[in-house]
């Protein structure tokens, strides 16, 4: 988790996305956790009711997901695509790029950690390549130090999209 006072870079989506999260599991899963307890505790001594352990232990877990997400929430950096423009890449550009062994082209969207999707074409600001390709142009040459080694990619276009 980052320090205390870091921002939480995210996307308009993203944030509400998590909005979404905290809802439901304060309106849903809490309410539903609270009442597994009380039938677990209707079923007689709670020092040997497994159900009931393994009931405070999922609401324990709950409670830290909620707690994490209102921490994101509270240290949002929302960035609204749409008004983004430029010629570098910035955090929420969309890139196309062209695998430099392959020639295979390959679109990501930088996005927020907690965002990534990278089946999904979004990529995590932390990630290799999204640091390797903060601050370029089109047309530069991204080498990326990637676990699998080396590999370099060419910045074929950049785009603001949401």
């Amino acid at each position: 988790m980052a320090t205390q006072d870091a921002r939480v870079p995210m996307t308009q989506k993203g944030y509400q996305r998590l909005v979404e999260d905290l809802k439901r599991l304060k309106s849903v899963e809490r309410p539903r956790l609270v009442q597994e307890i009380e039938e677990a505790r209707e079923h007689g001594d709670i020092s040997e009711n497994a159900e009931f352990h393994a009931a405070k232990d999922r609401q324990a877990l709950l409670d830290v997901q909620i707690r994490e997400i209102e921490d994101k929430l509270a240290r949002a950096q929302v960035i609204d695509v749409s008004k983004l423009s430029g010629d570098k890449v910035v955090f929420g550009a969309t890139v196309t790029l062209a695998n430099g062994d392959s020639g295979e082209k390959v679109v990501y969207q930088i996005v927020g950690d907690h965002e990534a999707e990278p089946k999904n074409g979004k990529i995590s600001i932390s990630s290799p390549v999204a640091r390797a390709l903060i601050g370029k142009c089109e047309g530069d040459e991204i080498e990326v130090r990637a676990p699998t080694g080396i590999r370099t990619f060419e910045l074929l276009r950049i785009d603001f999209i949401d």
